[in-house]
């Protein structure tokens, strides 16, 4: 188990537009503690001279982001992810604040890897973007401006994070018990490719719009924090349904 979990936590932009929001996001993580910064198909160099402006005595973050050209391969590796997202219509949510999932979130990053992904600054993140997460956060702002700038938003999170280590320093495990080594994020999605198929087969979705009920069952399997072992069950039973579907139940013939 990780002393101090920050480091465990990945700053995820995805499609950032602008290098002095890069820049300034870097600012805002080393002011916090965390130092992982990831960045998905950045439309500006994020090692331009306005990024590193911006980053001031950051740019050892910057220079040590990773940088992918698809959220996929991002993901990799990781077992717990978290979305940030002003836009909350349908097909969204439930969505949380900052001050109530940060705890869970440090919870969960004291022994496994997590990230937490932001839009870009003019649409933020889309349904298929938000996907793969177990968690939808929402910064609490005021109706007459609620979306925030990106470096703002990144800093509030980053703080409530800090905010929630200092709180429970010592790891002591919440009142929902300690926390398992969840299954990463290839796996899981593995699992819900298997599942959308499988419901297909047997009609349950609608094939002319199966991510609108896909989008659902994500939600209840994310909130469950699935282990490599619920998972392999889940594909079990899914394995099962496909063969009955194909043989039928022995015991009619």
């Amino acid at each position: 188990m990780l002393n101090d979990p920050l480091p465990n936590i990945a700053i995820v932009l995805v499609r950032p537009q602008f290098a002095g929001n890069i820049g300034s996001v870097s600012r805002a993580m080393r002011n916090m503690g965390l130092s992982r910064l990831i960045l998905v198909s950045p439309a500006q160099d994020p090692l331009s001279p306005e990024a590193r402006m911006m980053a001031t005595s950051a740019k050892e973050i910057l220079e040590k982001a990773e940088v992918f050209s698809r959220l996929e391969d991002a993901l990799a590796g990781f077992r717990w992810i978290a979305g940030t997202s002003a836009r909350k219509g349908r097909n969204r949510g439930p969505f949380i604040s900052p001050r109530e999932i940060c705890p869970e979130i440090i919870g969960h990053a004291r022994s496994i890897p997590v990230a937490i992904l932001f839009g870009p600054e003019d649409k933020g993140l889309t349904n298929e973007e938000l996907a793969p997460c177990q968690a939808l956060i929402s910064m609490p702002t005021h109706e007459n401006l609620p979306s925030l700038n990106l470096a703002q938003a990144v800093m509030v999170l980053c703080y409530e994070l800090s905010m929630a280590t200092l709180a429970n320093p010592a790891g002591e495990p919440s009142g929902s018990g300690p926390f398992l080594k969840l299954a990463e994020f290839q796996r899981v999605e593995g699992m819900y490719i298997h599942l959308e198929n499988l419901l297909l087969r047997i009609g349950f979705l609608d094939p002319k719009n199966p991510k609108r009920i896909m989008h659902t069952l994500r939600r209840i399997f994310g909130r469950a924090n699935l282990s490599d072992r619920d998972v392999a069950i889940l594909r079990g039973i899914f394995r099962q349904l496909e063969w009955y579907t194909t043989k039928g139940d022995p015991g009619t013939r």
